[in-house]
């Protein structure tokens, strides 16, 4: 079975010490995960508009972007790197927290809208709709006039601790993607709790 071939892997999220423990910043938080996991250190580069951290995995030169242009403006970031190193939006996975899923859930998905994903929407200006997402369920306030306080505060221990762990089964998920290809790691990855 193929694989799926990706180059570039971008967390969404803010940059700065106050927005480090949002739910908004769950997409950093893989990043530096996967990051972490194989030995690799981010350094700024201003061409980028962001942190870059190049690693090799699973056979794959992949690199790892953590744009430092806020949410609104990630898109600009990602098509700087894409750009450079002449990818396809089908190459490329934003790993970003999602409303609509139950905290601790986590997804992969090919293509779509913005969902009203501020960091979404300007990638999808940018880069179009079609390139991967990883979307990390950190819950809904339940009323919409909640939304950004919601994704901009810290989640109670119990959640931080879910969201946290279903990033782990994510990074668990991510060489079955790469190798086997993205239909058998989905099946695994939706079929855990």
């Amino acid at each position: 079975m193929a694989g799926t071939s990706l180059k570039i892997i971008v967390g969404l999220g803010n940059p700065g010490p106050e927005h480090l423990l949002t739910r908004h910043n769950a997409g950093f938080w893989f990043v530096d995960a996967l990051a972490a996991k194989l030995g690799g250190s981010f350094r700024s580069h201003a061409k980028f508009h962001g942190d870059i951290c190049r690693v090799q995995y699973c056979g794959q030169d992949i690199t790892l972007l953590k744009p430092s242009t806020y949410m609104n403006r990630s898109g600009l970031a990602i098509r700087a790197l894409a750009d450079y190193i002449k990818v396809e939006a089908g190459e490329i996975l934003v790993v970003h927290d999602e409303l609509d899923l139950p905290v601790g859930d986590v997804r992969f998905k090919l293509g779509g809208g913005a969902g009203g994903h501020n960091g979404l929407r300007d990638t999808i200006t940018h880069m179009g709709p079609d390139f991967w997402r990883l979307r990390i369920g950190v819950g809904h306030p339940g009323d919409k006039s909640q939304v950004i306080d919601y994704v901009l505060r810290r989640a109670p221990k119990e959640e931080e601790e879910s969201i946290l762990g279903s990033i782990e089964h994510a990074l668990q998920a991510l060489p079955t993607f790469l190798e086997q290809g993205a239909e058998r790691a989905m099946n695994g990855l939706h079929s855990k709790k």
